[in-house]
């Protein structure tokens, strides 16, 4: 069935339902504007979706599930998240990177007690990480800022003279130790970038202080709490969410209803934006768009379990995350693979851990887990075996505690959400270049008339955080 059009007199519009879109909506709501959001998925929510993806009563995030970012935007912070059904729940510790052996270093809310597990590197961990943490608010304002000169040159330059190094050159020069090298190389990971290029360091930088000042935390009940919340929020607001519906062209018939001078607003990548039929962009925008690079791709495996991970090392057990890789050697060599078309031998693997401070999501004393690792952009390969030995590795037994499993490769993923292209989830590559330069860095507006960008290959990036939206929005209320 198709979907209906909106009412006549509304005047702002949404493709896409993501985090993003579902932000950019409630923002241009509550200004008052008459909004109808659009999104080709059976419910809202992009990569926030929460399914019994193995057994009955066991329940596993599809896509993204722990969310520092989420816990820090200044968007989300902005709704009654609780009142709306969405709660973040915090582990006991934030992220665990296991060595070989019985050794762990880890993360945790105490700069002190992390900082403590480092031995000779102690006081350096904290020379790094003290002074942003102890600037947290101001720090956060730029970083998750539109693009603009910081607000506090700097402090925002202290920062972003080891921000804008690889994350070899930051852990060599600032540690001298394998304990705290491996730490910071398990943050720098999630830039999905070769540990030797920079701006890798930024992102080890900025996760491994949210840890600090705002936790790693997850939502109760599963991703998709977030999503319902979101989706309560613009539809209190007067918004319509129209779902099943996915948008062709700007002239489609689900939204030839609209005024004909309302402001859109597009949660989808470059690719999506270009395969609208008859969105008017310039040459130079257009050929813009048509070299965005995207990043390497995920290939994802959910545990069901019979009882939680065995790790060698305990404090894995009380870890929501846990980057399994050994040192940082051997993380940078997997992170440097994708990038040369290859499907690394032994992964890093990104685990997340939800029943360790969520326990309602399996039947009682059962567990999930999922796993992660990258994968060059559209690869085919089957990760799942090269996967699970890394966890066993440092996990013996955990084979045996696996009572189902569900993998999903890059195309399974961009199946599900087209905006992740060939398995990308960061919405782009965060290379130096496009770091600063996202397609829309200028203003959020496209080349064709009333459009606008608001995903997050726009700035400040990927994350579960709103922000892109949120900035789009009040850029294209400030120009319309």
């Amino acid at each position: 069935m198709r979907p209906q059009p909106p009412r006549p007199d509304a005047d702002a519009l949404v493709i896409g339902g993501g985090p993003n879109g579902l932000a950019a909506a409630i923002t241009l709501a509550r200004a008052g504007r008459r909004v109808v959001l659009y999104e080709r998925a059976a419910r809202v929510g992009g990569g926030l979706r929460t399914e019994p993806l193995t057994l009955p009563g066991f329940l596993h995030d599809v896509c993204s599930s722990v969310y520092p970012l989420g816990a820090a935007s200044p968007f989300l912070r902005s709704i009654d998240l609780a009142a709306r059904g969405a709660r973040w729940v915090e582990p006991p510790i934030a992220y665990a990177h296991p060595l070989d052996g019985a050794d762990a270093v880890w993360a945790s809310r105490s700069i002190s007690d992390t900082a403590a597990a480092l031995g000779d590197d102690r006081q350096a961990y904290r020379r790094l990480f003290e002074p942003i943490v102890a600037s947290w608010q101001p720090f956060l304002d730029d970083i998750l800022g539109p693009p603009r000169f910081p607000r506090r040159p700097a402090l925002f330059a202290s920062f972003g003279i080891d921000a804008i190094r690889s994350a070899a050159s930051v852990a060599h020069s600032r540690f001298s130790g394998a304990r705290a090298r491996a730490l910071f190389a398990g943050a720098a990971a999630h830039a999905v970038l070769p540990l030797d290029r920079a701006p890798s360091a930024s992102v080890a930088l900025v996760l491994g202080a949210m840890a600090h000042a705002v936790g790693w935390p997850f939502v109760a009940g599963g991703a998709d709490r977030l999503a319902d919340a979101l989706a309560d929020e613009l539809t209190s607001l007067g918004g319509d969410i129209k779902t099943g519906a996915e948008i062709h062209s700007l002239t489609d018939n689900a939204i030839a209803g609209a005024a004909s001078d309302a402001i859109v607003l597009c949660d989808l990548t470059p690719r999506q934006l270009l395969a609208l039929a008859d969105v008017r962009l310039t040459g130079a925008f257009r050929r813009l768009l048509e070299g965005y690079r995207y990043g390497p791709g995920v290939f994802k495996v959910d545990w069901a379990l019979s009882e939680a991970i065995p790790w060698r090392a305990a404090v894995c057990r009380q870890a929501g995350t846990v980057h399994v890789g050994g040192t940082f050697a051997e993380v940078a060599e997997s992170e440097s693979a994708p990038w040369r078309g290859v499907a690394p031998d032994r992964p890093f693997v990104l685990v997340t851990q939800p029943t360790v401070c969520d326990p309602g999501r399996a039947p009682a004393g059962r567990h999930v887990a999922w796993g992660y690792c990258h994968v060059p952009n559209g690869s085919t390969v089957d990760m799942t075996a090269r996967i699970e030995a890394q966890v066993e590795r440092f996990a013996p037994g955990f084979q045996d505690v696996i009572l189902a499993r569900h993998t999903a490769g890059p195309a399974e993923l961009e199946r599900r959400n087209p905006n992740l292209v060939g398995g990308d989830i960061g919405g782009g590559a965060m290379t130096l270049g496009q770091f600063f330069t996202r397609p829309t860095w200028r203003t959020y507006r496209t080349t064709a008339r009333n459009v606008f960008l608001c995903s997050s290959s726009t700035p400040p990036g990927g994350g579960v955080h709103g922000m892109c939206g949120y900035h789009a929005a009040r850029t294209a209320l400030r120009q319309i």
